[in-house]
């Protein structure tokens, strides 16, 4: 009797293990919005249409920067946020046709000097994410911002996480803002 107790208290911790690390949030929550990453030494550029576009001058949108480390941030402080600059560096309109993100713990935002649109967050939760049908006009910078809530995984929710922010514009072009952190509780 004493044998078989110690069997099921094992096999009741390598089940609950196994749960926990399978359930871990991180890199691969969202595989449809990830897509090909594409690294130099330390810096991460996502990839928009299977190619880096970080320096690609025939990308019809830049941004000056692709991806974020908040580095550790702690549940019990809340949200955190940040703003990516985006750039229409052509002589025409480019019309924004969807906003999404790969995980429901993910919004965010274009803001265009005092105007601010949004929520979009991810495709399936929550609601349909409305479509911005924002138009940047030739030359023009705006904003997105992208806000991470930490505690919409609960206490599951810690360790290393990744997500992304998809923009899709005229033509069927995109481009992926990526933030990272470390979530403690």
């Amino acid at each position: 009797m004493k044998y078989k107790n110690i069997i099921i208290v094992v096999a009741i911790v390598i089940l609950f293990g196994g749960l926990a690390i399978y359930a871990k949030p991180g890199k691969t929550d969202n595989k449809e919005i990830q897509g090909t990453e594409i690294t130099d030494g330390n810096n991460f550029h996502p990839a928009v249409n299977g190619e880096d576009t970080s320096n690609n001058e025939d990308a019809f949108l830049t941004a000056s920067e692709t991806f974020y480390d908040f580095g550790s941030i702690q549940m019990k402080n809340g949200n955190v946020n940040r703003m990516f600059d985006i750039t229409n560096n052509t002589s025409e309109d480019i019309l924004i046709e969807r906003v999404t993100t790969s995980c429901m713990c993910t919004v965010a935002y274009i803001i265009d000097g005092e105007n601010k649109k949004g929520p979009f967050g991810m495709p399936g939760h929550g609601g349909p994410v409305p479509k911005p049908n924002y138009t940047i006009k030739a030359g023009e910078t705006i904003q997105i911002e992208a806000v991470f809530d930490p505690n919409a995984h609960g206490p599951a929710g810690v360790g290393l996480i990744e997500r992304v922010v998809r923009l899709e514009y005229t033509n069927g072009k995109i481009i992926d803002l990526t933030f990272k952190a470390i979530v403690t509780p």
